[in-house]
């Protein structure tokens, strides 16, 4: 099942600072390409405002999203979840 996540910036983000020069950067940006490479990521980034980042997933449960991104060195600090919703896909353009 795919979920649609919505997370916003944390009491240790830095609003002056791009995201690639906020504290754990690096162990973020890691944690979040092994996401990916497990399929587990479909797609994510941030939105114009820069304060809401938007995840796609795919896993069985709200839940399992959660202890999933709990091991993300930015949960709670830089990034906070906000939302999670199921997905129902009714139109698909990518190409087998």
């Amino acid at each position: 099942m795919f979920l649609v996540m919505l997370r916003r910036s944390g009491p240790e983000w830095d609003p002056a600072r791009p995201m690639e020069e906020q504290s754990g950067w690096t162990e973020h940006a890691r944690f979040m390409d092994a996401l990916v490479d497990a399929g587990f990521l479909v797609l994510g980034g941030p939105l114009a405002d820069d304060h809401r980042v938007v995840h796609v997933v795919e896993a069985e449960s709200e839940d399992a999203v959660r202890v999933r991104l709990a091991s993300d060195p930015w949960s709670g600090t830089h990034l906070q979840v906000h939302s999670i919703d199921s997905w129902t896909i009714r139109l698909d353009g990518r190409r087998v």
